[in-house]
C-alpha cells in the first residue's frame, strides 16, 4: 500500500458510498470548478476525487493541469505532505484497553476470520490490536478490480512538489480519525460483517460508481450517496458539518493566494455542498469543462 492514508480515506469515500439508482445528472455536472467574484483577484479551483481509482480509469484532462497550474497552493481534505502523518494515523488507529475480538460475538469474529484468510490473504489475528475501520478499509480496497491503482491526491501531491506549491489540509489527521471514533462500536461491527457478506456485491457497485464518476455526473453521484443506508443518520457528521467548516479555510486563503482545492466528489453537490455554500457566500462557481 501506497500510503497509510488511503485505510482511512477508502472508508471515508465507502461511508459515503452510493447504492445505485436513477438519480438524474443536471447541465452543471462537472469534477472541475472554477471560483471567481466576490473581491477575489483571481480565480481558485475546486476539484471533485476519487481517493482510489483503477490504473486504467485514471484521468487528467489538459484543462485540469492548466487549471492546477495556474494556482498557488494546493489544498486537500488534509496535508498529505506533513511528515508526521503516517505516524499519527497508525497511531490513532490502535485500539486502547481493548482488542478488535472483543467487538464481535464469537460467530461474526470466526466468520470475519475466515473471510480475511481467504479472500484477503491476511489472518485476523494481523489487526487484533487495530480499530475496525482498519480492516473496513482494507476490504474496500481489495473491491478495486485491478493490480494497479492510482489516486488523484497523490497525483496532485506530485505535480505541487514539482511546482512549488505549498500543500495544506482543510482538516486535521485527528479530525478525520474522530469521525469514526464517534460510532458506536456495535455499528461498526455490523459495518464489517456486512461489507464481508457482501463482499462480490460491492466490487460490482463500486464499478458502477467510477462509471458515474468518469461520466462527472456529479449530481448522480452526489443524489446516490445520500441514499446510502450507510450514510442514513451520519450525513451531518461525515458531509455536512464537514463541508461548513471547510468553508471560512477556503475562503480566507482565497483572499491570499489562487488555490487549487480538491476534496472527495461527494461534498462537492446539493445545498449543503461546498458549490452551493460557496456560491451563498457570494462567490462564482461555474464548471470548468
Amino acid at each position: 500500500m501506497k500510503h497509510f492514508y488511503f485505510l482511512l480515506s477508502a472508508l471515508l469515500m465507502y461511508q459515503c458510498y452510493p447504492s445505485t439508482g436513477n438519480a438524474q445528472g443536471s447541465a452543471d455536472n462537472a469534477l472541475l470548478w472554477e471560483i471567481s467574484g466576490n473581491g477575489l483577484a483571481k480565480p481558485s479551483y475546486l476539484y471533485g476525487t476519487v481517493h482510489m481509482i483503477c490504473k486504467k480509469d485514471f484521468l487528467m484532462s489538459e484543462a485540469l493541469k492548466k487549471s492546477f497550474a495556474a494556482t498557488d497552493k494546493l489544498y486537500l481534505e488534509i496535508d498529505m505532505d506533513d511528515p508526521s502523518m503516517n505516524m499519527k494515523m497508525l497511531q490513532l488507529s490502535m485500539l486502547q484497553g481493548k482488542k478488535l475480538s472483543d467487538f464481535f460475538n464469537k460467530e461474526d469474529y470466526e466468520k470475519l476470520n475466515v473471510f480475511f484468510r481467504d479472500s484477503i490473504g491476511m489472518p485476523l489475528t494481523m489487526f487484533n490490536t487495530m480499530k475496525p475501520f482498519v480492516l473496513f478499509s482494507i476490504i474496500s480496497l481489495k473491491t478495486l478490480n485491478c493490480p494497479e491503482q492510482e489516486s488523484y491526491e497523490m497525483s496532485f501531491v506530485k505535480m505541487a512538489k514539482e511546482q512549488s506549491k505549498e500543500i495544506l489540509g482543510l482538516e486535521t489527521v485527528e479530525e478525520q480519525m474522530k469521525i469514526f471514533d464517534d460510532m458506536p462500536d456495535s455499528v461498526q461491527a455490523q459495518m464489517l460483517i456486512r461489507y464481508a457478506n457482501e463482499f462480490y456485491e460491492q466490487k460490482e457497485e463500486f464499478s458502477k460508481m467510477i462509471d458515474l464518476y468518469k461520466a462527472q455526473d456529479l449530481t448522480s453521484l452526489y443524489n446516490q450517496t445520500i441514499s446510502s443506508p450507510d450514510i442514513a443518520g451520519s450525513e451531518d457528521v461525515l458531509l455536512f458539518n464537514r463541508n461548513q467548516k471547510w468553508i471560512p479555510v477556503i475562503e480566507n486563503a482565497m483572499k491570499e493566494s489562487r488555490l487549487f482545492v480538491a476534496v472527495g466528489a461527494g461534498h462537492l453537490a446539493g445545498d449543503k455542498g461546498v458549490i452551493n455554500l460557496l456560491r451563498t457566500k457570494g462567490y462564482t462557481v461555474k464548471a470548468v469543462k
